[in-house]
């Protein structure tokens, strides 16, 4: 938990943070991600259908909190781009899906440093995925970003509260 704002390196700028954020960004957030794609093609491919959802963020479009979380975004939306050029030919789509400010347990364990009024829970970003997956028409979206707002919106659905979260397009520029 963050008491003090000192504490919170993540918006501190990139010379001050230990390199280790880099490493634990590219490992965890897009080795991670690259593996998962892998392992995950063959089986996608040999049924000639499937749904790859690569969790990203505003972050890989501009300058949002660091450069080493902005940067890994980045390279998730390609990634999501390239993955979704070489398996478009066998029935797999592959989408960057962008949420809002999702309340895991990190983010309510720091609740204070965060403003939640527009925030999403981890199940909203799962009935995106389903949603999605249960769309067979969904194969004209591989390889985009969609915002997990405006995918509620496109079917129909809200947030385990009731609430519907607004898109954060506008922050994308």
């Amino acid at each position: 938990k963050v008491t003090k704002p000192e504490e919170y390196i993540f918006e501190t700028p990139f010379w001050k943070q230990p390199l280790s954020l880099w490493d634990d960004m590219q490992t965890v957030g897009l080795r991670s991600t690259y593996v998962a794609s892998a392992f995950a093609a063959p089986i996608m491919i040999n049924q000639n259908d499937g749904l790859i959802v690569n969790i990203s963020y505003y972050a890989g479009r501009k300058h949002m909190s660091n450069v080493a979380y902005g940067v890994c975004k980045a390279a998730v939306d390609r990634l999501t781009a390239d993955t979704a050029f070489e398996l478009k030919d066998h029935g797999v789509t592959v989408i960057s899906l962008y949420p809002g400010l999702v309340r895991t347990e990190s983010v309510m364990r720091n609740k204070d440093c965060f403003d939640l009024s527009n925030s999403e829970s981890p199940q909203f970003i799962g009935r995106c995925v389903a949603a999605l997956a249960g769309d067979s028409n969904r194969h004209s979206e591989t390889g985009k970003i969609l915002i997990a707002a405006e995918v509620a919106q496109k079917y129909g659905f809200t947030d385990i509260d009731g609430k519907q979260p607004k898109s954060l397009r506008e922050q994308l520029w």
